[in-house]
């Protein structure tokens, strides 16, 4: 049996501005997605997903058969599937396969959840195919036949930070970067409230298309900030990487995309000695990530729990995929 891990994703600054123009800066948090991957005689792929109450079976041609959930758990399992096949078509191996997932990261809440999984599942089904580790560049290609199941057209951050750990920056038109960070000690407070990426990522075109000049304003400061914020983080300055990450959260709440949930835990973090705090990801849900120093964290974790949001202690790590043979 192969066990693989990868870990989840909080973007720290850039979001929405990055889908016209700027950086968004991303970093890998030490919450992980678990696979565990074996042969199994027959055909076709069976699957076990016990965070969610999901498991069945997908048939050669496809099909999927609940044992546990219902039939409509086969879109949550499908990703799965979908990597594993591309895993085999690369490795020319077809195998029956028998794959479990579990994961400490909240689906659905901008942290990466879906492509820690993919990963995961390429790095182990490939493992059991092949007999050794699949190159990262390798894996994370595969990965992102899974994000596109789950996004539709992903830009490949959450499986790219996910395979290298690390911190990224990245730009459309001009790829990834990753660069190296000390640590940096982060608290995230979950909403428990799930969003969609990609309704947000709409709600804000349709604000532009309304004000254009407006919105095209704020998009520039964000992308101006999140360059600010890049040279903060690689200089070490976390007092004012804090100061930018709260503006950001400004620019982000006039973008609309965020909630009252998210705003009380923003403003309890900061209240409770945190350096800075913001929503991370798409906003209408999800989570916050705040910046603190390390003797402030309990503080900062309580404070974000007595306004009804759920610490998170998910630090930054720079281990990416992880696969061992057990």
């Amino acid at each position: 049996m192969i066990h693989a891990s990868a870990p989840g994703k909080a973007i720290l600054l850039g979001e929405h501005s990055v889908v016209y123009r700027g950086p968004a800066i991303v970093l890998a948090i030490d919450l992980r997605a678990h696979i565990w991957a074996e042969e199994r005689g027959g055909d076709g792929i069976w699957i076990e997903a016990p965070d969610i109450g999901a498991s069945g079976h997908f048939d050669s041609s496809g099909r999927y058969h609940p044992i546990r959930g219902g039939s409509e758990r086969w879109r949550s399992l499908n990703p799965i599937r979908v990597v594993a096949l591309e895993a085999m078509r690369r490795l020319e191996a077809a195998r029956g396969l028998r794959i479990r997932v579990e994961s400490e990261i909240p689906p659905a809440e901008g942290l990466g959840s879906s492509a820690a999984i993919s990963v995961a599942t390429a790095a182990a089904v490939g493992r059991l195919l092949s007999g050794e580790n699949l190159p990262k560049e390798m894996v994370c290609e595969i990965a992102y036949e899974g994000e596109r199941i789950v996004h539709g057209t992903p830009s490949g951050i959450d499986n790219h930070v996910s395979t290298y750990g690390g911190a990224l920056r990245y730009e459309r038109g001009k790829g990834f970067e990753r660069f190296k960070v000390e640590e940096l000690p982060l608290i995230i407070g979950d909403s428990g409230r799930r969003r969609s990426t990609g309704g947000l990522v709409a709600k804000v075109r349709r604000l532009w298309e309304r004000h254009r000049e407006v919105v095209d304003a704020i998009i520039d400061a964000i992308a101006q900030l999140s360059e600010e914020g890049y040279k903060a983080l690689r200089e070490g300055n976390l007092k004012r990487l804090g100061e930018l990450m709260d503006i950001d959260h400004g620019l982000l709440s006039a973008l609309g995309v965020s909630t009252p949930e998210l705003d009380r835990m923003v403003y309890a973090a900061r209240s409770a000695g945190a350096l800075g705090a913001k929503l991370t990801g798409a906003g209408g849900g999800g989570c916050i990530i705040a910046l603190v120093e390390q003797p402030d964290r309990g503080r900062v974790a309580e404070a974000i729990r007595r306004v009804g949001g759920r610490p998170l202690r998910a630090g930054f790590t720079d281990i990416g995929v992880e696969v061992e043979e057990i």
